[in-house]
C-alpha cells in the first residue's frame, strides 16, 4: 500500500472512531439523564448507630446502581456500653457509623438524641419529617414499633406519625413538602404481638452478605463490647481483627436467614432462584404512604429478577 493510500486509510479509520466515539458519549449522556430521572432516594431510620445495618445489604445494591441512599441513626447511642461515658461513646458511634456506610458506599449520619430516651414529642416528629424531605424520599424504611427496646418502638411511631405529614405544606413549611408521599417500609423482626411481621418484598443477598458484615466490623463498640458484654458472651469475642471479623460473620448472618421467606422468594424470584437462596432481607408495607404493588415493586426494588 502505497503512502498516499495508507493517509487516506488512516483518515477513515479515525473518522469512523471518531464517529464512534461521539455516539457513544451521546449514549451514555442518554442513559446518564435517564438514570437521573429514574434515581431513587431512599431512607433507612433505626434509632441507633447499627440499626439502619439490618437493611445493608438491601441498601448496597441500590447504592451499586447508582440511587441514592442515607442511613439515619436517630439517636447518638451514648448509652449502649459498660464502660465509656456517654460524650465519648457518642463521638465513637458516630464514627463508626460513618465508617459502616462507606463500607458500603452510602451516607450514615446519627442525630443527637440521648440513646434510651427517645420519645415520640412533636419536635422529634417534624425532625423526622425533614429528613424525608430534605433528602427527597421515595422509599422510607424503619422498624416496626413493636420491640422490646423503647426507642425502637417510638422511632416506628415517629416515622408512622410523619408519613402523611410529608405532603402537607403547612407543617413545617421552611423545609418544601413531598409532592408524592413515599413507600414507608418496616424491616422485618420476629415479634408477634400485636401481630406477626408479614414479608410483601423479600431482597437476595447472597451476593453482598459480606459487605453487610463489613458494615457491622465498624460497629467495634457495640459488636466486640457491649452486645457480647450485655449478653453474658464477651468472653467469646477473638483478640484479633481477623478472628473476630469471622467471628462477626458466623454469628450475624444468621439474622439474614433466607429459610423463613422462601415462599416470598420463590414467588419473586421463581423457583430455581428463590430456592437457592441463603440470605434475604424482607419488607412490610406499613400502609402508610404509596402503596407497594406487583405493578411498581420492581421500579422500587429493580434488582429483583426471574
Amino acid at each position: 500500500m502505497g503512502i498516499g493510500k495508507l493517509k487516506s486509510h488512516i483518515m477513515k479509520v479515525t473518522t469512523i472512531i471518531l464517529q464512534i466515539l461521539i455516539m457513544t458519549a451521546v449514549s451514555l449522556a442518554v442513559q446518564a439523564q435517564a438514570t437521573q430521572n429514574e434515581k431513587l432516594h431512599i431512607i433507612v431510620i433505626g434509632a441507633h448507630p447499627d440499626d439502619p445495618d439490618k437493611v445493608g445489604g438491601t441498601a448496597h445494591k441500590w447504592a451499586l446502581l447508582g440511587h441514592d441512599v442515607l442511613l439515619v441513626s436517630l439517636t447518638s447511642g451514648d448509652a449502649g456500653h459498660q464502660t465509656l461515658k456517654p460524650a465519648k461513646l457518642a463521638k465513637i458511634r458516630r464514627e463508626e457509623a460513618r465508617r459502616a456506610g462507606e463500607a458500603i458506599g452510602v451516607r450514615y449520619i446519627t442525630l443527637n438524641n440521648h440513646d434510651g430516651k427517645l420519645m415520640p414529642t412533636y419536635k422529634n416528629r417534624l425532625e423526622v419529617i425533614r429528613l424525608i424531605r430534605e433528602h427527597k424520599a421515595d422509599v422510607v424504611i424503619f422498624p416496626r414499633p413493636y420491640d422490646y427496646h423503647p426507642d425502637h418502638r417510638y422511632t416506628g411511631t415517629l416515622v408512622l406519625d410523619a408519613a402523611y405529614m410529608v405532603t402537607v405544606p403547612r407543617i413545617l413549611p421552611k423545609v418544601p413538602h413531598l409532592e408524592k408521599n413515599p413507600v414507608f417500609l418496616y424491616m422485618s423482626d420476629g415479634f408477634v404481638h400485636p401481630e406477626p411481621f408479614k414479608p410483601d418484598v423479600c431482597v437476595i443477598i447472597d451476593d453482598v452478605i459480606e459487605k453487610k458484615i463489613d458494615m457491622y466490623h465498624q460497629h467495634t463498640s457495640q459488636m466486640y463490647e457491649w452486645l457480647p458484654y450485655n449478653r453474658g458472651g464477651l468472653a467469646d469475642v477473638p483478640a484479633t481483627e481477623s478472628e473476630r471479623r469471622a467471628w462477626l460473620g458466623k454469628t450475624r448472618k444468621n439474622s439474614s436467614n433466607a429459610a423463613p421467606y422462601r415462599e416470598k422468594l420463590i414467588e419473586l424470584y421463581g423457583q430455581d432462584k428463590g430456592s437457592a437462596a441463603r440470605y434475604c432481607e424482607a419488607f412490610q408495607d406499613s400502609g402508610y404512604g404509596t402503596r407497594l404493588t406487583k405493578d411498581n415493586i420492581k421500579k422500587y426494588f429493580p434488582f429483583i429478577d426471574n
